[in-house]
């Protein structure tokens, strides 16, 4: 639900119930726990009547782990569960839309990973440099519930960055 209010803009109950094949009432109460949360919010200026509509409170998911305390970060990780299997379906699509792009959206599309070796202040600092970067692109650029420029579309960037799994810590290095 975040992610389509976040890529969709604003949107009812009714409206997600609909495209997730819900109930409108199981739609609300989730939706009401996510504002709870603060990850969305009410847009008054929207509704009609006692149609209530409902909007991302950020234009980017994730927040710094490092940053969460212990409850936080385990709900965290619940939703990161949630949009990895999201984000896989985007890339799918992607994939699939490929053909049909024009060559200038092409060559601004990628799907590829970088392994690197890496301390763990090193590997924040990357992530740190690259967030920042995404950061100022997304103050500059309109959100999904403004009226876009022209020749403009939505264009997404996932970042995700961990240990690979299964790779084990190195020890010190030795001094000959």
């Amino acid at each position: 639900m975040l992610g389509i209010l976040r890529f969709d803009g604003p949107d009812t109950a009714s409206g997600l119930a609909k495209r997730m094949g819900l109930t409108s009432g199981a739609t609300s109460y989730h939706l009401r726990h996510l504002a709870r949360h603060g990850y969305i919010d009410e847009a008054q200026e929207l509704g009609i009547g006692r149609e209530k509509f409902w909007r991302a409170c950020a234009q980017a998911g994730g927040d710094d782990p490092a940053q969460m305390d212990e409850g936080r970060a385990m709900a965290e990780l619940e939703m990161a569960r949630a949009l990895i299997g999201q984000h896989t379906g985007y890339m799918q699509q992607a994939l699939a839309q490929f053909p049909g792009l024009s060559p200038d959206w092409r060559a601004a599309s990628n799907a590829s990973d970088y392994i690197l070796s890496m301390t763990a202040p090193e590997a924040r600092a990357l992530k740190d440099k690259l967030t920042a970067l995404l950061w100022e692109e997304v103050r500059k650029n309109a959100p999904a519930d403004t009226k876009a420029r022209a020749g403009t579309r939505q264009f997404m960037v996932m970042l995700h960055a961990f240990p690979f799994p299964g790779a084990a810590e190195t020890g010190p290095e030795e001094e000959d």
